[in-house]
């Protein structure tokens, strides 16, 4: 029995395990370079590596200290604030961040807010997060993930450093299930090549999905195609629509 899903224990850690190669490089790039964005706007699909990415993030500019690192992933660091904007949507939430902000690291050497799903935000909220955008404290990163950029006021993109995670392919997912199954020391003809690519055209373009199709497939010990049939058959919309024609 798995201790931990593999999706989790299979998460990227720092850069050179990101899993979309584009996004890989341009952050490697960026890190490199003399001066540090104060604000990123992390932007693509579900299950891409958005939050992973910005969890990275947090470690490198803080340079890379083992037991911060450890408290980041397990999301215990006082100074790395991870806020779910469609939960904490309004003004009250942003004015409270506001106010948290000016206070100085208590063990990192950068304050990093994460904010997910930034375009729930509502109207009023974004104005007063641009404004922070605008004059933000030296010691204040910010990350803002989003699965509709579309959605945010022009002004908010503007003042970010943009990086798109576009869908997978085939081949980088692939990649990924094949780690996960050398990781697992998985020796079995269910796992090759053609079965991976199999699971990998079933999650659509999610990293996240094909992991846990994948899980599925090593729990269930029957062949991909068979789990994939299966998975198939229970499709909420499927069923939705077999509802509505009342057959």
């Amino acid at each position: 029995m798995m201790s931990q899903t593999l999706y989790l224990k299979y998460r990227p850690q720092k850069i050179s395990e990101l899993d979309l190669v584009a996004v890989r490089e341009v952050l490697e790039k960026v890190m490199k370079g003399k001066s540090l964005p104060h604000a990123w706007l992390f932007s693509g699909p579900r299950g891409t590596g958005k939050t992973s990415a910005a969890r990275i993030l947090a470690k490198e500019v803080n340079g890379n200290d083992k037991d911060l690192n450890l408290e980041i992933e397990v999301g215990s660091c006082p100074d790395v604030i991870e806020i779910d904007a469609a939960s904490n949507r309004g003004i009250d939430e942003i004015r409270e961040l506001r106010d948290k902000i000016k206070l100085a690291p208590m063990r990192a050497k950068f304050k990093v807010y994460i904010v997910d799903e930034v375009h729930m935000l509502t109207t009023e909220a974004a104005n007063a997060l641009l404004k922070t955008l605008e004059e933000p404290p030296a010691h204040a990163i910010f990350v803002l993930c989003t699965t509709d950029p579309e959605k945010l006021p022009e002004t908010v993109v503007s003042r970010c450093t943009r990086i798109q995670f576009k869908k997978p392919t085939i081949a980088e997912i692939v990649d990924k299930l094949e780690r996960v199954v050398k990781g697992e020391k998985i020796q079995d003809s269910r796992f090759k090549v053609q079965e991976l690519e199999m699971v990998a055209k079933a999650a659509r373009g999610s990293f996240r999905d094909a992991i846990k199709i994948l899980e599925q497939v090593i729990l269930a010990e029957k062949p991909a195609a068979e789990v994939l049939g299966m998975l198939e058959s229970a499709d909420p919309a499927e069923f939705i629509k077999i509802l509505r024609d009342e057959d």
